[in-house]
C-alpha cells in the first residue's frame, strides 16, 4: 500500500513538472494580428513603476485590447495616473478599452520579509479568480510586488491547461547592477525578461537588451 501511495505521489509529481516545462517552453507564443486582438493585464505600482508601465503602453497598437490594469486596493496615485493616461488616449481612438482591477497589496514599503509571506498568499487569494475570469494573452509588469502573484497565477492558467498567457517582464530602469526581487523570481517563470542595462544583460544571459525603453 505504502509503495502503491508512493508511486502516485511519484506521478503526480511528474505530471505537474512536466506540464510546468511546456508551459514555460517558448513554443506557443504569437504576435497580434495573426490570433486577432491581445487580451492585456498591466500590473501598476506605486511611484515609478506606474510612470514606467504606462510609457510602455504608450508604444502600443490597438491590436492590444482590452487593457486591464491591475493595482494594489490602497493606490490611489497609480489609479488616477491610468485614467489620466487612458483619456489621452481615448483622445487619439475610441478603440482603447480599459478596465482597473484591485487587489490587496502583497507588499508595503519596508515591510519585513517574514510577514510578506502572509500577505503575499493573501494576494494570491485574489489574483488567482481574477486571472482565471479574464484569462488575459499577456501579462506585463515591470516590478512591483503585486506583479508576483499575478504571474503565479497565469503560470497556473497553463499548468491547468485553460490558456497559455504569456508573461512580459520588464526591469526597471533604475537597477542598474542587480535585479529587483520581483525581477529575481520572475527571471524563472518570463516568456521575455527584458533589461535595461547590458550588465544585466551579462549576468543574466536569459534576458533581452533593449537598451533604454522608458
Amino acid at each position: 500500500m505504502e509503495f502503491l501511495l508512493a508511486a502516485v505521489i511519484l506521478f503526480l509529481v511528474f505530471v505537474f513538472l512536466t506540464r510546468l516545462l511546456l508551459v514555460l517552453w517558448p513554443g506557443s507564443r504569437h504576435k497580434p494580428g495573426k490570433m486577432g486582438p491581445l487580451s492585456v493585464v498591466a500590473v501598476a505600482g506605486s511611484g515609478g513603476h506606474t510612470t514606467e508601465i504606462l510609457r510602455l503602453l504608450g508604444s502600443l497598437s490597438q491590436s492590444y485590447s482590452p487593457m486591464h490594469y491591475i493595482v494594489a486596493d490602497s493606490d490611489k496615485m497609480s489609479e488616477d495616473k491610468i485614467c489620466l493616461f487612458e483619456r489621452s488616449r481615448a483622445k487619439q481612438s475610441s478603440k482603447f478599452e480599459y478596465f482597473i482591477h484591485r487587489i490587496p497589496r502583497s507588499r508595503e514599503v519596508q515591510q519585513s520579509w517574514s510577514s510578506s509571506v502572509l500577505t503575499t498568499l493573501h494576494s494570491v487569494l485574489y489574483s488567482l479568480p481574477l486571472t482565471f475570469r479574464l484569462k488575459p494573452d499577456l501579462v506585463l509588469c515591470n516590478g512591483p510586488g503585486t506583479c508576483v502573484p499575478v504571474c503565479a497565477s497565469a503560470v497556473l492558467l497553463g499548468i491547468l491547461a485553460i490558456k497559455k498567457v504569456i508573461i512580459v517582464y520588464v526591469e526597471s530602469i533604475c537597477r542598474v547592477e542587480t535585479l529587483s526581487f520581483s525581477g529575481w523570481i520572475l527571471y524563472y517563470f518570463s516568456d521575455y525578461f527584458i533589461v535595461q542595462w547590458p550588465v544585466l544583460k551579462e549576468k543574466y544571459p536569459k534576458s533581452v537588451y533593449l537598451g533604454r525603453i522608458v
